[in-house]
């Protein structure tokens, strides 16, 4: 991923749940797990990545869940000052 795009205040880490119905049994539901860096609530990268799998991929969309954090970036380390030692 682009380091500058991770900087960026309005891109935040997006998680997508899609159900889709099995190709070879259609009674039978799937789920994908897809997770990118994209931007609420337009979400871009999400809707590229849909529009790709129906023109491509034979499962057929039942639904799509999302959800995002709000902090996307490195992650964060508290220092402890305390040490304690077990035996």
């Amino acid at each position: 991923m682009n380091d500058q795009k991770q900087t960026l205040p309005d891109y935040r880490l997006t998680t997508a749940e899609i159900i889709y119905h099995l190709p070879d049994h259609p009674d039978l539901l799937q789920s994908f797990i897809w997770q990118k860096l994209d931007v609420a609530p337009d979400y871009p990268e999400l809707r590229r990545f849909l529009e790709f799998w129906s023109r491509n991929i034979e499962g057929k969309l039942h639904s799509v869940r999302v959800g995002q954090a709000r902090h996307a970036g490195r992650p964060r380390f508290r220092h402890i000052t305390t040490r304690t030692r077990l035996n």
